[in-house]
């Protein structure tokens, strides 16, 4: 058989053009090894890096002669009609700092508040229910006027789960009429359990299945009626699936199933709580050392470390450790030692998933209990967030906030400008005043600060010299005097500089 297939030429593989010695420098296209030359830039390109550099430049020239000094110099009362009014000015200024400071506290403050995941308890009342269809009693039984003996319709009930988070109103009523059982509030709160739906508008409320990601139902097998199994379940679907075809029965706040019976039966309603974070059951030992029987992994990291320094049980020399007591010991499971590093590690093995909140319920079919039917009401504690959250959010998100912060930037900066020129104009002020007042001795003092200054500048100076400027070459002017040198026309430029 193999010879009715043709040969074919096989390609000589090609060799790289490269020479042996050279290596390829990893995948990608081959290069030689060495330095490689970079891309000249253009003229437009240079000139274009010119100009960003000396923008940059010339902006950090203006923020070092920028002023940020807002306080009055000292004297200046001396010099004005009205010396009060500086005193005026720092008040103001100490109030400024005061209300600059307990600002800044209260947003620290508040970001804090916002940003904690601070929950708090709240009452969600679940109502349920049921109805009956095709029942003997209603009349639907065997007609006797036709051959077909059997019934018409099988007999069904339908059972109706409902929540709704009450208000604060109606769980401090609610409260009132626990504490006084003879009183009238005890008649309107069953008034109001008959009636699910509260007249007050819920639109912002959290729906009944924003607070479980599971329910199921659990019948009594023992009254199932040939074996058949009567499963009620209901899953929350995962919210990254959401955007992806999602039921538009997500949240919902009441729930409807309907199956075939004509006998009372016992049945269990089972809420499987969602809560972010994830709160877990504790082991005993765990609850015995933290306090707390439920808790979320990080409430008991720090129970558990709260434990440790209250007892002060973390050693002296290697704070990483920390002895154990009869109560951490069942906890660590591990020796006498633990190491604080360790402790997620020591919780997690504690941590049990919650059991389900159990409503039981009975279906009744009988026509005495429909004469006047009510509903079965539980009241369930659920975590919600803190109300105070959604309105800290736009405090710390307010879009006028950065206009605000820009406009008294602005006039912090017209505030440094005037105060500037106060010391200017006081600094002017005392040179004139003292030169009218002894113009010679003043002229000797100030030439001698000036030959002080000249010849720090020029490296000339001794320790405690430069006391007396009357020398010849101080006097004398021209090309050749000690005015014209390039030391004194730096130093000049350097004072001119710093006055701009």
């Amino acid at each position: 058989m193999q010879g009715q297939f043709r040969s074919y030429a096989q390609q000589v593989p090609q060799r790289s053009p490269h020479a042996a010695n050279q290596r390829r420098g990893g995948i990608g296209p081959m290069m030689s090894s060495g330095p490689h030359p970079q891309v000249p830039l253009t003229q437009a390109q240079i000139t274009q890096q010119q100009q960003a550099q000396a923008h940059a430049s010339e902006l950090a020239k203006r923020r070092s002669r920028k002023p940020t000094d807002k306080n009055i110099p000292d004297g200046v009362e001396d010099s004005i009609v009205d010396p009060g009014l500086v005193q005026r000015y720092k008040d103001l200024r100490e109030v400024e700092r005061q209300l600059d400071a307990t600002v800044a506290r209260k947003r620290l403050d508040v970001i804090d508040a916002a940003n904690r995941n601070t929950k708090q308890y709240k009452t969600l009342r679940v109502w349920i229910s049921n109805t009956v269809e095709d029942q003997v009693w209603q009349g639907n039984g065997i007609s006797a006027d036709s051959f077909d003996f059997t019934p018409s319709m099988e007999a069904s009930y339908r059972v109706k789960i409902e929540g709704r988070l009450l208000d604060d109103e109606e769980e401090s009523d609610q409260d009132a009429a626990v504490s006084d059982p003879h009183s009238d509030k005890m008649d309107e709160d069953d008034a109001t359990a008959q009636k699910p739906k509260g007249t007050q508008s819920n639109e912002q409320k959290p729906k009944f299945s924003h607070f479980f990601k599971a329910l199921s139902v659990d019948f009594d097998r023992s009254r199932f009626r040939n074996g058949a199994e009567q499963t009620v379940e209901w899953k929350k679907p995962d919210p990254s699936a959401r955007g992806q075809g999602a039921p538009a029965s997500v949240d919902f706040d009441e729930l409807t199933f309907k199956r075939n019976g004509d006998e009372n039966m016992n049945i269990i309603i089972n809420l499987h709580r969602l809560e972010s974070p994830e709160r877990y059951q504790l082991s005993p030992e765990l609850a015995d050392v933290v306090d707390m029987t439920e808790a979320t992994q990080h409430e008991a990291v720090m129970g558990m470390w709260e434990y440790i320094r209250l007892w002060n049980l973390q050693e002296d020399e290697e704070k990483r450790n920390f002895r154990c007591d009869d109560l951490l010991r069942k906890v660590i499971r591990r020796g006498d030692i633990g190491y604080i590093p360790m402790l997620t590690e020591y919780v997690t093995q504690h941590l049990r998933p919650l059991s389900p909140i159990s409503l039981p319920y009975t279906i009744r079919v009988d026509e005495e209990f429909h004469k006047d039917p009510q509903p079965t009401v539980y009241d369930v504690r659920v975590l919600v967030d803190d109300p105070l959250r959604a309105t800290l959010l736009p405090l710390i998100n307010n879009p006028s906030t950065a206009p605000t912060l820009k406009e008294v930037n602005s006039l912090d900066e017209q505030l440094a400008r005037l105060v500037q020129a106060i010391a200017a104009s006081k600094a002017k002020h005392s040179f004139f005043t003292s030169l009218s007042e002894d113009p010679a001795n003043f002229i000797r003092q100030w030439l001698s600060s000036q030959k002080r200054d000249l010849e720090i500048i020029m490296g000339d100076a001794t320790r405690g010299g430069g006391e007396s400027a009357t020398g010849d070459e101080w006097r004398r002017g021209g090309k050749n005097s000690i005015w014209a040198t390039q030391n004194a026309r730096e130093s000049v430029n350097v004072l001119l500089s710093k006055q701009r």
